[in-house]
């Protein structure tokens, strides 16, 4: 959008954009910005999953695990310190994730929609957003995901290290999604 002439009242310009968005969402290449949001255990995939999903054009990135490891360095040691820190992150999260999809950017949140709960948080902020989403589940079985966790613990390339009994007890808070819960769901079945 070009900024307004000094003959040009605001309200024409906001006419402007309006029939700009209008015209692009008329034409047979347009894809509306869409809130992408992944659920599957630890070491599933859904970091990988959402590195692709956001290589398309006019798409964001943004990653939990990234953000609690810059924002509470040290501090993540157990699921309560985990908890904690991921529910601040959230808080601040949500209006701003809104507000990108609500401007045209889709995002992919890397953020484990692993619960009942954290999908509810999800589907709200595409609600908030209006904008549609999906959801991408990626289906495997726990001895994928824990051979996966002990090469991804070894190779030491990521922000934060699970073991067996930790992954255990994560899981254990794993609800698999389902229609009932109002979602779009793709599944992407692993191994």
């Amino acid at each position: 959008m070009t900024p307004p002439s000094p003959t040009q009242t605001p309200a024409q310009t906001q006419a402007e954009a309006a029939a700009q968005t209008e015209a692009q969402a008329r034409s047979p290449s347009f894809t509306p910005a869409t809130l992408h949001f992944l659920c599957g255990k630890i070491a599933a995939g859904k970091s990988t999953l959402a590195a692709q999903l956001a290589a398309q054009p006019h798409t964001v990135l943004i990653s939990e695990d990234a953000w609690l490891a810059a924002l509470y360095p040290g501090e993540i040691l157990g699921i309560a310190d985990y908890a904690r820190c991921a529910d601040r992150l959230r808080n601040a999260m949500g209006s701003h994730v809104a507000a990108l999809v609500g401007a045209g950017v889709s995002v992919v949140l890397d953020f484990p929609a692993n619960t009942l709960a954290g999908r509810q948080w999800l589907l709200d902020v595409a609600r908030q957003a209006g904008c549609p989403h999906q959801l991408h589940y990626l289906r495997a079985s726990d001895a994928l995901c824990k051979a996966r966790l002990r090469a991804r613990n070894a190779s030491g390339t990521h922000a934060f290290s699970t073991s067996d009994a930790q992954y255990d007890a994560i899981t254990a808070y794993f609800v698999e999604p389902g229609p009932q819960e109002g979602l779009t769901i793709v599944t992407h079945a692993q191994g």
